[in-house]
């Protein structure tokens, strides 16, 4: 097989192999790929292969495990070329996108590789033993993360890259110790492969069992359920839809045999504007927040799309500036017609419950911004205003006294961040706030706006439900790592069975 030529065919086992039913990709430009459609078959192959693999690589030195994610990184910026002309062709994004979002990937590769060698979260423990405690002895314990076995990982449409073959999850299983079987996103195979083929060179060049990653390709639900459903796999990452996420989250909660199940499913992203911020800056924020919610097309789980503000004539100028901005937005393609079709769908949704300000007819793959306004009252009295509209949309909810501020954000679902846009003079009216945004938000912000979620150790993307389906986790950042971990004590076992990172 040529490296970096899409086959369409599946990996699993180390081999490019092919199974199943036959669909054609459905690009924003260029020639479609002919791309085999795996199934129930495939995903226990690859998920049998995994198990396999396990009983090797989930004892690995984090050293060993270290190289194979550096040599991942290194074998996908090889293709970097090839990868940022697929991307742009299926999915439509700009190139600039795509290089960053190589840049970011192969980042957090590196970041968790330099992460796993610190060994910090191994989390050690060791209660040495008391013989002659008395009433009774102490045994000698120790515990440690260990990893959990085989983990399957959706890919994501919005991210090509970071969210998808090798992204966030993939890369947090690999370095836990855990094999990964990955479902590939019917609207950018080509990518996706070739990011597997990468994957494949660097387990091969660092000696790890073939098994270790796993990718098939599907168009349909099957291969999807037969992933969350397999008795070998051991945890689901996720990133999609709240629809698919549920359903799938369902699935794992009705196994025999439950298992955790991370989907991250997207939010509305509340942004507060205080009262002393929008009187000294209100149209800097308007901009800036137009900014953020067209960012790729609105196609971001963290588009801010719910804006609060006090109402008055300050209000009239902050939305007569964000409207100015948005109008010089053009319609732009969209990562599928699905997802231009959803979004226009969920326009027309706000648009029967709320004032529209901004609104252009599109059709196709198109997507173009959209603009409502809606009082405190109406906003309560109208929760299906709440729901995210995937794409460059935004409402502004006028709030008619601090009371009604805070009504609306208790009244607020999970959400993966919210965002309060303050000066040194909203510091009393914003206290009160954060207890009620804390319990909302995995991530909250001050005098920024949340698309651009940072890679790092202090990161989290998730929240309550539904904006994920695990309060406890993060997506991005060192911590996804304790997704695939489960602590193992050892009680009275002799050194030289114990794992080598819980030794004296």
């Amino acid at each position: 097989m040529t490296e970096s030529q899409p086959t369409g065919r599946h990996l699993i086992a180390g081999q490019w192999v092919e199974g199943g039913e036959i669909f054609r990709s459905a690009p924003a430009s260029g020639e479609p790929l002919t791309v085999w459609s795996g199934g129930r078959t495939e995903i226990d192959a690859a998920m049998r292969a995994a198990e396999e693999a396990f009983a090797t690589y989930g004892w690995t030195a984090r050293e060993d495990r270290a190289l194979l994610l550096e040599a991942i990184a290194e074998e996908i910026e090889a293709r970097g070329a090839a990868l940022t002309a697929m991307g742009t062709a299926e999915t439509g994004l700009p190139e600039a996108r795509l290089n960053g979002e190589c840049g970011r990937t192969t980042g957090q590769l590196r970041l968790f590789a330099e992460h796993i060698r610190k060994g910090d979260y191994l989390d050690r423990r060791h209660d040495a033993a008391l013989p002659d405690r008395d009433p009774l002895p102490r045994p000698d314990l120790r515990v440690i993360q260990r990893p959990m076995g085989p983990v399957g990982v959706f890919g994501a449409s919005n991210f090509p890259l970071a969210f998808s073959t090798a992204g966030g999850d993939t890369t947090a299983a690999l370095a836990a110790g855990c094999p990964v079987v990955y479902k590939g996103h019917p609207a950018h195979p080509g990518t996706g492969e070739i990011v597997a083929q990468a994957i494949a060179a660097a387990i091969a060049k660092t000696g790890m069992p073939p098994g270790t990653f796993g990718f098939v390709q599907s168009n349909t639900t099957e291969a999807g359920e037969a992933l969350v459903t397999h008795p070998l796999t051991r945890a689901v990452g996720f990133t999609g839809s709240f629809r698919g996420g549920k359903a799938l989250f369902d699935l794992a909660m009705s196994r025999d045999e439950p298992i955790p199940f991370y989907g991250e499913l997207g939010s509305i992203n509340p942004v507060f504007v205080m009262p002393a911020a929008l009187s000294a800056r209100g149209e800097d924020i308007a901009k800036a927040w137009v900014g953020s919610l067209t960012m790729g097309v609105g196609q971001f789980c963290t588009n801010p799309g719910i804006l609060i503000l006090p109402a008055g004539s300050e209000a009239d100028t902050f939305v007569a500036a964000a409207r100015g901005a948005l109008e010089a937005i053009p319609a732009q393609t969209m990562l599928t017609e699905g997802v231009a079709e959803g979004y226009r769908t969920a326009v027309a949704a706000a648009a029967g419950g709320a004032t529209t300000l901004l609104r252009t007819d599109c059709s196709g793959r198109e997507g173009a911004p959209a603009l409502f306004e809606v009082s405190g009252s109406d906003w309560l009295a109208h929760p299906e205003l709440a729901q995210e509209m995937f794409g460059p949309a935004g409402i502004v909810i006028r709030a008619e006294s601090a009371a009604q501020v805070m009504e609306i954000a208790r009244a607020l679902d999970g959400q993966l961040s919210a965002t309060i846009q303050m000066d040194p003079g909203d510091t009393e009216a914003a206290k009160p706030l954060m207890p009620v945004l804390e319990r909302k938000a995995g991530r909250v912000v001050a005098n920024g706006f949340p698309t651009g979620v940072e890679v790092a150790d202090a990161m989290v993307h998730g929240g309550p439900f539904p904006a994920s389906t695990s309060f406890g986790a993060t997506s991005v950042g060192t911590l996804a790592i304790r997704r695939f971990l489960r602590p193992v004590c050892y009680q009275n076992i002799p050194a030289d069975l114990l794992p080598a990172d819980l030794r004296d």
